[in-house]
């Protein structure tokens, strides 16, 4: 799948099959639904689940919680607009990229 076919699914009543929990985290953010996207990535102990994880604290504002959460992934905290950070991490999540 692609970044435009993934960002389109969006608009579905329920993600698509066979995505990690990281990539269906991103896409309960993307629905909105914070509750539900952090449930799925703290079922998921991996880095790439961190990752996520850091992203979902900085929607909610909670940056000392992301800071521990960027740690764990092993990725510097972002700055980037959370739009552009949504982006980043899904691109390299559908590429199959581990780190980036």
């Amino acid at each position: 799948m692609d970044i435009d076919a993934f960002h389109r699914s969006t608009t579905d009543a329920a993600p698509p099959a066979g995505l990690t929990r990281p990539l269906a985290g991103l896409w309960w953010a993307a629905k909105g639904d914070w509750d539900k996207a952090h449930a799925t990535v703290q079922a998921d102990d991996t880095p790439l689940a961190a990752w996520v994880h850091a992203y979902l604290h900085r929607v909610e504002g909670d940056l000392d919680n992301a800071r521990y959460w960027y740690a764990r992934a092993k990725k510097p905290p972002s700055a980037e607009r959370l739009e552009d950070e949504w982006l980043s991490i899904s691109q390299t999540l559908l590429r199959g990229e581990a780190s980036a």
